[in-house]
């Protein structure tokens, strides 16, 4: 029920921002599992945690902002303490590792059939040039490199970016990413662009969410593809991704995610749209504990991932 009124009122939303183009695709998402899968989240959030924080207010406005960067530096900080990590799949970043064939899914699905591309082939993105925003340690980069793209990964912490370029040194398929400790508005003044823009469990770690797509909508070349994964600041996501994820399950260290920093798919859809990125297609993250494994579905009302397009021609020159 919950999903169905998340869907109403975004479908509402489109109406009135006349992106009546979203689509929510019967191949990608399966109503049927959604409760099933979702089950363990909210039994997870009814147990009592060892001294969870306590319930936040939708208009906390806590994060440091900044006219000229979308950079949080306290988020920086927590992330250069467990940089070392990044390859540990068991280790705080597990619950990426766990997720990443189920983000790379949606991301072939909706890049091969955007940019005209065989699905089915081994590396259906040789000739596109990608670029992963937040790349931490690459492991979302590298299997796009191996997918055939040609990645440039660029992260603010300098430890994230030693290790990736370590770990893809290893593999001859992988080291020709290129990695740089560098921000989204950094390359936009460098004038770079890209097929196809990602950032993936970003957004609500920076200071500005509104700044940020601008500068990853001035990174997507005309006739290009920006693609964004984020948690809904929903009571559901606080008592999954924040109280059962960091305090009961202990997923991720605790203070990992401030509640008050999710944006609603409502609210991301209307930000690209400001930022000039038109959101086709919406798809929701869901958790199986009887398998381990997350897959695609209709329900957004915790992870999300949006896939957008920038009007214009692609065929102009890139960098």
């Amino acid at each position: 029920m919950a999903s169905k009124l998340l869907h109403n009122r975004l479908r509402s939303l489109c109406r009135v921002s006349q992106l009546s183009n979203i689509r929510y695709s019967n191949s990608i998402f399966s109503t049927s599992q959604n409760h099933a899968q979702c089950r363990f989240y909210s039994e997870a959030s009814q147990q009592t945690p060892l001294n969870p924080p306590p319930p936040p207010s939708p208009n906390n406005t806590s994060n440091t902002t900044s006219s000229t960067s979308s950079l949080n530096e306290f988020e920086l900080a927590k992330f250069s303490s467990i940089a070392e990590t990044w390859w540990d799949a068991e280790g705080p970043f597990k619950p990426l590792h766990l997720m990443n064939p189920t983000r790379l899914a949606f991301i072939r699905s909706t890049l091969c059939r955007h940019f005209r591309k065989d699905p089915n082939c081994t590396r259906p993105f040789a000739g596109l040039k990608f670029i992963d925003v937040g790349c931490g340690g690459g492991i979302l980069s590298e299997p796009l490199a191996r997918m055939g793209a040609t990645v440039t990964g660029v992260d603010a912490v300098d430890k994230n970016i030693k290790i990736a370029r370590l770990h893809a040194d290893l593999d001859p398929q992988t080291s020709s990413i290129e990695y740089r400790c560098t921000t989204a508005e950094s390359l936009v003044e460098e004038q770079r662009q890209f097929d196809a823009v990602i950032a993936l469990e970003v957004i609500e770690h920076v200071a500005d969410p509104a700044e940020f797509c601008k500068s990853l909508s001035a990174l997507t070349i005309p006739g290009g593809a920006t693609v964004i994964s984020t948690i809904n600041r929903s009571m559901r996501a606080y008592a999954t991704a924040i109280v059962a994820a960091e305090y009961i399950l202990h997923w991720l260290p605790r203070g990992t995610h401030q509640w008050s920093s999710f944006l609603t798919p409502e609210e991301l859809v209307l930000i690209l749209q400001q930022a000039s990125i038109t959101v086709q297609e919406l798809a929701g993250f869901v958790y199986n504990p009887l398998t381990g494994r997350w897959s695609l579905s209709d329900d957004i009302s915790v992870n999300f991932i949006a896939f957008g397009t920038k009007p214009g021609n692609r065929d102009e020159t890139l960098d």
